[in-house]
């Protein structure tokens, strides 16, 4: 799992939350949204449109669905993760590109507090050694070095 942001390309982090929102609830809800092929930002608007139209629906939030590989969930369950995906890679992009993240301090807090009660491995490779910062560290810095990024790094 990269650490600093310029392990990985724009396009590549956009294409990842893309997949990842695909994966996690638009395939499992039946839907399909209709993307751009080359451009990054109208990709997302596309997928970003798709969710909240899908999710919009009636019960859709609590509707159980079928998890490509196995398993079940609902969107609901699914929000927390793919929240946290974005908040991320939010970071890891403005931060490489020399833009302040601008993270929404609620959203940081929920994500922070339900990354740190969870209980899971390291050794997984989906998140990189917790980086060390000062305990009194805005919780946006507490959440991006929780998943393995330097919170003072950017863009030389």
């Amino acid at each position: 799992m990269p650490t600093p942001c310029t392990e990985w390309d724009a396009r590549a982090v956009v294409e990842h939350v893309i997949g990842f929102h695909d994966f996690l609830l638009l395939r499992p809800l039946g839907v399909r949204a209709s993307r751009p092929r080359d451009d990054a930002a109208a990709r997302w608007d596309a997928t970003s449109d798709a969710l909240f139209g899908a999710l919009a629906a009636e019960g859709a939030l609590d509707r159980e669905t079928e998890l490509p590989g196995g398993g079940a969930s609902t969107p609901r369950t699914m929000l927390d993760a793919l929240t946290t995906d974005v908040l991320i890679h939010t970071c890891d992009l403005a931060r490489a590109t020399g833009i302040p993240p601008g993270l929404e301090h609620e959203l940081c807090e929920r994500a922070y507090a339900a990354a740190v009660a969870r209980t899971f491995t390291r050794a997984e490779g989906m998140i990189g050694p917790e980086v060390v910062i000062a305990p009194d560290a805005p919780v946006a810095d507490k959440l991006v070095a929780f998943y393995g990024r330097d919170p003072a790094w950017s863009a030389a």
